[in-house]
C-alpha cells in the first residue's frame, strides 16, 4: 500500500494545473528565516509526539523549488526521521504525512491517536511531495465567534498545531481587532460610548465587524478588548513562525453611528436591517466611498495594524457580505471596489484584497455584470476571492473563473456549528481537481476551509486536505478504510463496515442538503405537519453503522477518539428517531387525541433525557466547556453575567427576541436538560390546552409565549455546568441501542428510505431558502402583519449567518 501511495504522489510531481499565475501574489510570502520556521516545526513534533520528538529532524529550505508552491520530502536515514520543506507548514505537512501513512495515527480538532512503533518504519528512498496550488486557507469570518470566542493561548496552541500539521499556509487572524478600531476612531473624537453602540458583544463580533448589527450582545468589556489584542500578538507571532501568512481585518466601510454627529458632512447611509433585527441593533451605517473620510479611516487602519502587528500585504474587507448594496449600477460597485482596495493600497503599497464571495450566491442580485464590476474594479492579481461554498454550490463556474481574479476552491460545509452528520464526499472528492482543470487557465489558486463551525464531522476535513497533494480523486473506499485504522490504533470488519456505511449514507450528500435540514429536536417545536422529514440517504444504513460501532467497541480498548465517534453516531441515530416522535406529536393533535399526544410528547422528552445522560458521558459534547471558558474573561460580576448571557444567547435564541432562534443550536449535554427538554414539555402542555380548549394553533402567539417562559429565562441563568463527564459512554450507548434499535424497524423509517433512494431534482441551494421554507428554526418571531418573505427580500435583506 505505501507504495501505491508513493507512485500517486510521484505523480502529482509530473501533472500541474493549468492555473494562471499572478506575479503580485509573490509578495505573499513568508519573511521568517528557515531556520526559525525549522526550529517552530520540530517543537510542535515535540508537543505532538512527546519524548519521540528527538527521532525527528526538521529542514526547511525555501530554494527547494522555484514554482511558488510548497513541497516537502521525507526520509529515514539511521533511526531518525528527516523532513524538509519550503516553509515550516510544507515541512509540517511532511511530518503529518509520515504520522498518517507510515504510523497510523491521526491529530485532529477533537483529539490524537499518536500511535508510534517501538522503532519508527524506515523511509529508505526519498517521498518528495509537491502541493499543487499555492495556498491553504482557513476560516470562515464566522468561525471566530461560533467556535473560538473564548479561547485562551493553549487552545490556540494547540489548534495552530493542527493548522500546520494540516497545511494551512493562508488563516484568517481577526483577533483583536477591535483595539484597532478602538484607537483609530478615539482618535477622531469618538468616545466609549460611542464604540460600546458599536461593537457586538463577545459572541457576536463576526457579525458587527462585517456591519450586520451593532451594539447587540455589548458593550465590549475594557478588558476584554485588551486581552485579545495580548492573544493576537502571541496568535500572529506563532502563525508567521510556521511560515504561514495572516489575512488580516481591513476596512469596509461600516462606521459608528455617532459618525453623523462628530462629522456631521460625511456623507452616509443606513445599510438595510438584518436578519430581522430592530434598528437599534441593525441598520448599519456604512461611510459612502466617494467620501475623503473613506480612505482616511481605511488608510489609517492599515497602518494602525502594521505598526501594533507587523504587516503581511493581505486583509479581508467584506462590504456587502450579507447586505444589498443601494445600487445595482457596475459604476457603483466599481466606485466601491476601489474605495476599498485603494485605502487597502495607502497604508500599503502591495496590498492584495482576499474577499468571501458568498455575498455572489444571491443572484437574484449579483448577476454577471454586477460581479465583474466589484472584482475587476482591483487590479488582476491584487485581490483573492473566496469561492465560499464550492462543493456544493460553485461561482465560479458562472463567472468564467471569477473574470480572471484568482479563486480558492472553498469547502464552507457547516453552518452556525451544528452537529448533524453531513458530508458530500464525492464532491469533495473530485471537486478540486475539477476546480484546477476546469478551462483554460483556471484561476484557481488554492483550497480553503470556509465552515462557519468546528467540532464536527472530522472525517469531511481530514479528507478534504490531502486535496492539498492530491492531483486526483481517490479510492473513498479504500481511503475510509485507512482513516479508521489512524483514527483508533485498530480496526476490524466491524469498525470498518461501520465507517463504509456512514460513507455511503451521512456522508453521500449529493444534492442541495444542508448540515441542518433534518434536525427537529434542536429547533424551537412547531405544529407543521408538512415539515421537511426526508433524508438524503437510508436512515437504516445509519442504524446499522450504530450496530457496528457497538460491536466493534468489544473487541479492543476504544480510545478517546472511538469514543467521541460512538457518542456521535449514537446521537445521531437517537436524533433521526425524533423525527418520528414529532410526527405523532402533531398527527395526535391534528386528531385532537389528547391521550396519544401525551404518550408521544413523553417519548420526546424520554429521548431528550436518554440524550442528556449519553451526552454527559464525553467531554466533546458539554455545555459546562463553552459557560467555562466564556467566563474566564470575566474581571468581575457584572462582566460574568454579560459573558454567560452571551454565551448562553449565541446557541440558542440569537438576538434580544428569537431573531434567529436556534441557528447555532448545539446538542450538549446541559442544553438538553434545561433548554431542550423544558420547550418540548412546554409545546406538548400548550397543544393539550388548545385541545381542551377547542382553540386553533396559531404560531405567533405560540412563539411569543415560549420565548418569554422558557427561552429567555435560559439566556439570562448564571447556573454553572459540568466541566468533567459522567457514565461510560459504551455502556450506556449500549443500553439506548437495546431500548431505541427496535423502533427503527418501523415502517415511517421505511418511507424515509424510499424517499432517499428516489429521484430528486438536483438544484443549487440558495443561501435563501432555508427562509422560503418558512421552518421555525431559521424564521424569526415575527408579526403576522409583516411582509412576506418574498416582500422581504425585494425590501430588505435575506441572511444565512
Amino acid at each position: 500500500m505505501k507504495s501505491l501511495l508513493v507512485l500517486s504522489i510521484s505523480l502529482a510531481v509530473l501533472l500541474t494545473a493549468s492555473a494562471m499565475e499572478f506575479e503580485a501574489l509573490n509578495t505573499l510570502r513568508s519573511k521568517t528565516p528557515d531556520s526559525a520556521q525549522a526550529a517552530t516545526v520540530l517543537g510542535m513534533v515535540k508537543r505532538v509526539v512527546g519524548a519521540r520528538g528527538a527521532e525527528f529532524s526538521v529542514t526547511v529550505d525555501s530554494s527547494m523549488t522555484s514554482s511558488g508552491k510548497d513541497m516537502f520530502k521525507i526520509q529515514t536515514v539511521g533511526s531518525q526521521v528527516q523532513v524538509s520543506g519550503t516553509t515550516g507548514v510544507a515541512a509540517a505537512m511532511g511530518v503529518y504525512y509520515y504520522l498518517k501513512q507510515y504510523c497510523d495515527s491521526q491529530f485532529t480538532w477533537g483529539g490524537e491517536n499518536i500511535n508510534l512503533p517501538s522503532t519508527l518504519p524506515s523511509v529508505p528512498s526519498p517521498v518528495v511531495v509537491q502541493v499543487l496550488d499555492k495556498f491553504r486557507y482557513y476560516q470562515n469570518v464566522c468561525t471566530v465567534s461560533y467556535s473560538s470566542p473564548f479561547w485562551d493561548w493553549p487552545r490556540w496552541e494547540r489548534h495552530l498545531d493542527w493548522m500546520a500539521l494540516s497545511g494551512i499556509n493562508l488563516p484568517l487572524a481577526f483577533t483583536g481587532q477591535e483595539a484597532m478600531f478602538q484607537r483609530l476612531y478615539m482618535n477622531m473624537g469618538f468616545t466609549s460610548e460611542d464604540l460600546d453602540a458599536f461593537f457586538g458583544g463577545p459572541a457576536f463580533l463576526a457579525w458587527s465587524r462585517m456591519g450586520n448589527i451593532q451594539g447587540w450582545g455589548g458593550p465590549l468589556p475594557q478588558m476584554w478588548i485588551t486581552r485579545k489584542l495580548l492573544l493576537q500578538h502571541q496568535i500572529l507571532q506563532r502563525m508567521r513562525d510556521f511560515g504561514m501568512i495572516p489575512v488580516l481585518p481591513g476596512f469596509a466601510g461600516h462606521v459608528p453611528a455617532a459618525i453623523t454627529k462628530l462629522f456631521p458632512n460625511a456623507n452616509v447611509s443606513r445599510l438595510g436591517g438584518w436578519a430581522r433585527f430592530n434598528e437599534t441593533y441593525s441598520y448599519t451605517y456604512l461611510l459612502d466611498f466617494s467620501d475623503p473620510l473613506f480612505e482616511t479611516i481605511g488608510s489609517q487602519f492599515i497602518k494602525l495594524m502594521q505598526s501594533e502587528f507587523g504587516v503581511d500585504h493581505i486583509y479581508n474587507a467584506d462590504t456587502f457580505n450579507e447586505m444589498t448594496p443601494k445600487s445595482s449600477s457596475p459604476d457603483y460597485l466599481d466606485s466601491a471596489g476601489k474605495a476599498v482596495f485603494n485605502a487597502m493600497l495607502k497604508g500599503d503599497p502591495d496590498a492584495v484584497w482576499l474577499m468571501q464571495g458568498w455575498l455572489f450566491l444571491d443572484g437574484s442580485f449579483w448577476k454577471g455584470p454586477q460581479i465583474n464590476a466589484l472584482v475587476n474594479s482591483v487590479p488582476q492579481g491584487r485581490m483573492i476571492i473566496l469561492d465560499l461554498m464550492s462543493e456544493l454550490s460553485p461561482q465560479y463556474l458562472r463567472t468564467n473563473s471569477y473574470y480572471g481574479q484568482p479563486f480558492i476552491w472553498c469547502m464552507l460545509h457547516n453552518f452556525g456549528g451544528t452537529m448533524e452528520l453531513f458530508g458530500a464526499l464525492d464532491n469533495i472528492n473530485e471537486g478540486p481537481s475539477f476546480g484546477r482543470h476546469f478551462m483554460a487557465n483556471s484561476t484557481m489558486v488554492g483550497l480553503g476551509l470556509t465552515m462557519e463551525g468546528i467540532f464536527q464531522n472530522e472525517v469531511i476535513y481530514e479528507f478534504m486536505m490531502e486535496n492539498a497533494w492530491r492531483p486526483q480523486p481517490r479510492n473513498v473506499t479504500a481511503w475510509i478504510s485507512a482513516y479508521t485504522k489512524q483514527r483508533y490504533g485498530f480496526t476490524s470488519p466491524a469498525i470498518d463496515s461501520a465507517w463504509q456505511l456512514l460513507k455511503s449514507s451521512v456522508y453521500n450528500s449529493t444534492i442541495s442538503h444542508t448540515d441542518f435540514d433534518n434536525v427537529i429536536l434542536t429547533r424551537r417545536p412547531m405544529n407543521d405537519s408538512n415539515i421537511e422529514r426526508d433524508l438524503w440517504y437510508d436512515p437504516e444504513q445509519l442504524y446499522k453503522a450504530w450496530d457496528q460501532l457497538l460491536l466493534g467497541a468489544g473487541q479492543f480498548k476504544p480510545n478517546e477518539l472511538f469514543l467521541y465517534d460512538l457518542v456521535d453516531v449514537t446521537r445521531n441515530s437517537l436524533q433521526v428517531l425524533s423525527l418520528k416522535f414529532y410526527t405523532e406529536i402533531t398527527d395526535a393533535f391534528k386528531e385532537k387525541d389528547i391521550t396519544a399526544l401525551k404518550a408521544a410528547g413523553g417519548k420526546m422528552v424520554d429521548l431528550l433525557t436518554d440524550m442528556e445522560t449519553l451526552l454527559a458521558s464525553d467531554r466533546h459534547f458539554l455545555l459546562g466547556n463553552w459557560i467555562h471558558d466564556a467566563i474566564a474573561y470575566a474581571s468581575d460580576m457584572k462582566e460574568t453575567f454579560l459573558l454567560q448571557n452571551n454565551a448562553r444567547n449565541q446557541i440558542t435564541i440569537w438576538g434580544p427576541d428569537g431573531e434567529i432562534v436556534d441557528y447555532a443550536s448545539k446538542q450538549w449535554s446541559g442544553l438538553f436538560k434545561d433548554y431542550y427538554v423544558p420547550r418540548w414539555q412546554f409545546f406538548t402542555t400548550w397543544l393539550v390546552q388548545l385541545i381542551q380548549n377547542n382553540t386553533k394553533y396559531d404560531g405567533y402567539i405560540f412563539d411569543k409565549n415560549i420565548l418569554e417562559q422558557v427561552e429567555k429565562p435560559f439566556t439570562f441563568a448564571l447556573d454553572l455546568y459540568a466541566t468533567n463527564t459522567t457514565g461510560d459512554s459504551v455502556a450506556i450507548a449500549k443500553q439506548l441501542h437495546a431500548k431505541y434499535r427496535p423502533i427503527t424497524y418501523h415502517t415511517f423509517f421505511r418511507k424515509m428510505a424510499v424517499a432517499a433512494t428516489s429521484p430528486k431534482k438536483a438544484h443549487t441551494p440558495s443561501p435563501f431558502s432555508w427562509q422560503q421554507k418558512g421552518h421555525s428554526r431559521y424564521v424569526p418571531l415575527r408579526n403576522k402583519q409583516e411582509m412576506t418573505f418574498e416582500e422581504v427580500r425585494v425590501r430588505e435583506t435575506i441572511v444565512v449567518v
